[in-house]
């Protein structure tokens, strides 16, 4: 599926043929080792890397494409289009990076934003704590300060791209004050040998299961007093829900993805499959039911592109964002579950396709945010 003309671009469509090719030559064959281990190999963020293909919308200057979340979006959806689970570029490019790009010094961003442009380093944010959830205000996660440190201690779950990252932009509590308003983000350069950072458990997922999603433990971890992202403490929270919506985009992009291609997979085996001596496709039930997918298929389509064009003219709001996110993922979970009963048993065999949509696209709504905080939001707009 190409990009929508109200957004597209003849470069962009270079863009997607590069990325296509690196999905299908370069990490596809690597799929089944990546899912055995649980985590991709890191080798491939650097080749994306060389390729031009990480951080296309960070400025030049930086190390980045000069380009904007179209090209974020072009890159996201032909890795759902190759069906590729494992490389963590939505978290790594549109997230980690941009937090960077809108609040971090100019002498930080000219040290860590080249870094994860090259691939030389992987990027990760932690938020989600084991008794917080969407609840970000919950947050235990402590930053004392410590002459020109801060010693971080605690816990976080859930960690897209935990297992590989080199860079974390931590969510802690630095003051006593209530609520958000003692939540500040702190930029922590790790590895394995970090004093005070241990990467936990991979957590086995029912999909997705190619990317790392990891439990991260600090204990007096620390990290320089300048790295507190805008240079001063409690203004975390205000930056998370500046960021949200893009990130929100981001997963409603990936369901828009993944629901297209349910319903490409689906058509092409209709029309192969032969039942009662004709093409499942020739079936009324299979057509009314295909013909409801592609309609769902035209509205989602047409209200991602429409918040897209509004991201990139600097208008997408808070409510449009959470409006995406939990409809169009919601509408993926009915796609996906309807045409796998279009394949019949095959639908729920690992071998096709549609059983790892099946699986994959019900994550999405629940990350970013939970679906039902999504209607909160959006209530409170009314």
């Amino acid at each position: 599926m190409k990009a929508a003309s109200r957004w597209g671009s003849e470069e962009l469509e270079q863009v997607r043929a590069l990325a296509a090719s690196y999905f299908t030559k370069e990490v596809l064959p690597n799929v089944p080792k990546h899912v055995a281990q649980g985590y991709p190999d890191k080798a491939l963020y650097r080749r994306a890397g060389e390729l031009g293909l990480l951080c296309m919308s960070i400025p030049e200057a930086y190390g980045g494409g000069g380009g904007t979340f179209a090209h974020e979006a072009v890159l996201i959806e032909e890795q759902i289009r190759a069906g590729d689970p494992s490389m963590g570029f939505a978290v790594h490019c549109t997230i980690v990076a941009h937090y960077l790009l809108a609040y971090a010094s100019e002498a930080q961003k000219e040290k860590w934003l080249p870094r994860l442009a090259s691939g030389e380093w992987v990027g990760a944010i932690a938020m989600t704590e084991p008794g917080t959830g969407s609840d970000l205000q919950a947050i235990s996660t402590r930053a004392v300060r410590d002459g020109d440190f801060y010693r971080v201690s605690g816990s976080k779950t859930f960690i897209s791209n935990g297992h590989v990252c080199d860079f974390i932009i931590i969510a802690a509590r630095t003051s006593d004050a209530k609520g958000h308003a003692g939540i500040s983000l702190l930029c922590a350069e790790v590895s394995d040998t970090t004093p005070g950072f241990e990467r936990g458990r991979i957590l086995e997922k029912l999909g997705g299961k190619g990317q790392d999603t990891t439990e991260l433990f600090f204990d007096d971890l620390k990290v320089p007093a300048s790295n507190v992202l805008g240079g001063e403490e409690g203004r975390g929270f205000v930056q998370l829900m500046q960021q949200l919506p893009q990130e929100r985009l981001s997963t409603a992009l990936i369901a828009m993805a993944s629901l297209e291609r349910a319903m490409d997979v689906t058509v092409e085996y209709t029309k192969q499959r032969q039942v009662f001596g004709k093409p499942l496709f020739a079936l009324q039930n299979t057509r009314f039911e295909l013909a409801e997918v592609a309609t769902l298929r035209r509205v989602c389509r047409t209200f991602i592109d429409d918040c897209i064009v509004s991201h990139l003219e600097g208008g997408l709001d808070v409510t449009t964002a959470a409006m995406a996110k939990y409809w169009v993922t919601d509408q993926a979970c009915i796609v996906a579950d309807r045409c796998l009963q279009l394949f019949g048993g095959y639908g729920y065999m690992k071998e096709y396709p549609i059983a790892h949509l099946f699986a994959d696209t019900r994550v999405l709504r629940i990350l970013a945010g939970a679906n039902e905080v999504m209607k909160e939001l959006v209530a409170r707009s009314l």
